[in-house]
Parts: C-alpha cells; structure tokens; sequence
C-alpha cells in the first residue's frame, strides 16, 4: 500500500516536471523557427535583388533598333478595352478577354507593316452576367450570327518616330466599314522569361455602332465606341 500511495503521489511531480520540460523545449523553439523565417525572406530578397536585374528586358524605343519579321499576339499579356457614354452621365467599360492577331513589321519600311487582329465577341466581360447576355442578342452583337468582329489593315501612315495610323477595314455583324487605330510602338527587347523577342504597343480607335446595324438607345447608349488596345507581340 506504501509502494502504491508513494508512487500515485509523486505522479502529479513528475507531470508538472514534464510539463516544464515541454514549455522549455517550445520556448527554444520559438526563437528557432522566426530566426529560420527572417533568414528565408532575407534569403529571398536577396535572390530577388539578384534576378530581377538579370530578367529584365533590355527595352530599346528606337524605331530603327526593333527586329522586323512576323509577330504573333501574346494573349497573356493582351488586353481589348471598349467604351461607351451612357445617359451623358458616365462611361461605361467592358472588356473582351478571347482575342488573336497578327503583324508583319519591318522598321525600315513601316508603311509595308500590316496587321489583322480577330476579337470573339462571345468573350465579352462587364461584370454583369445578365447584361453580357443582352449584349450578346440579336439586337446588339448577335453573336449567334456574327461570333468574331475582324480588323484588318489596308494602309499605315507614319505620324511621329514611334506613332502610327493603321487604316483598315472592320468587319463586325455583316458590315465592313473603314476605321483607323492609332498605334504606339513602347518598344522591343529580348524576353528572357519566354526566349521570345516581344514588342509592345498600344493602341486606339473610334467607330459608330449605328454604322454596323446596332443603333437601339441612342443617345441614351452613346453611339460613338471608343476602343483601347494593351498588347505585346511576339516575334515567331
């Protein structure tokens, strides 16, 4: 009984000494473990410090400097805005987020350059699911009918060293009109993070809806479209 009562005595002892050892071994590893993690983010910066300089693409703006050739669109790195007055109080922006184009383009004789670029109408984002459908009936995009609006270049005039004016026709529910984009040319550089030599550019363009069969609710949907273009290229 002695044996029996001595040991369940002393069992509260030994578990308040294990109990000090654990928080002793915790309390070691504390400081461990935010140690280890500044010297991982330290770690990383440094590394970042490093890469960064060498993955950033040497951009040259100069027209004469950019590779000529045939370039395809980089759609990761695309973007097609359109805009558009509603009730004369606002602009309102969507975007198409499924595009491709191509570009021939030699900087010694850019009035040779052409360019065609194919939005699918059926990609259009505002943000606003119900609407989306709208737009894609019959009395707007008609999408069913018309699922791709194409541009394609006829002529490209020079304004200034790093701007020009690409004419050409839009093809967009079963019209064909002239309109003109108005490009910017930011430069070309060797992209080292796809080994592709990549130019950049933007680009804008004006059209009337009217022109192409879709004229409900003017003024109060503006009848003017605006157009802005992100894009890079990339040289095939």
């Amino acid at each position: 009984m002695s044996d029996s009562k001595s040991t369940n005595a002393g069992f509260p002892c030994h578990f308040y000494r294990l109990k000090q050892a654990t928080l002793r071994v915790k309390a070691f590893k504390r400081p461990f473990v935010v140690v280890f993690v500044l010297a991982l983010i330290l770690g990383l910066s440094s590394c970042a410090s490093i890469l960064t300089p060498l993955v950033t693409p040497q951009v040259r703006t100069e027209l004469s400097s950019l590779k000529p050739g045939q370039y395809r669109l980089d759609k990761s790195h695309a973007t097609v805005l359109f805009k558009v007055q509603h009730l004369g109080l606002s602009t309102y922006v969507g975007r198409f987020n499924d595009m491709d184009a191509t570009l021939e383009f030699d900087p010694k004789n850019t009035q040779a350059a052409s360019l065609t670029a194919i939005i699918e109408m059926g990609s259009v984002d505002i943000n606003d699911q119900d609407l989306e459908q709208t737009l894609l009936g019959g009395a707007w995009f008609n999408h069913k009918n018309y699922p791709q609006a194409v541009f394609t270049s006829k002529r490209v005039s020079s304004v200034n060293e790093n701007t020009f004016e690409f004419t050409g026709d839009l093809q967009w529910r079963g019209v064909q009109k002239p309109i003109v984009m108005t490009a910017v040319f930011h430069g070309g550089a060797n992209n080292i993070l796809t080994g592709k030599y990549t130019l950049g550019f933007s680009a804008t363009g004006r059209f009337n809806r009217s022109d192409f069969g879709m004229s409900d609710y003017i003024p109060l949907v503006g009848d003017e479209i605006l157009l802005e273009v992100y894009a890079e290229f990339q040289r095939n």
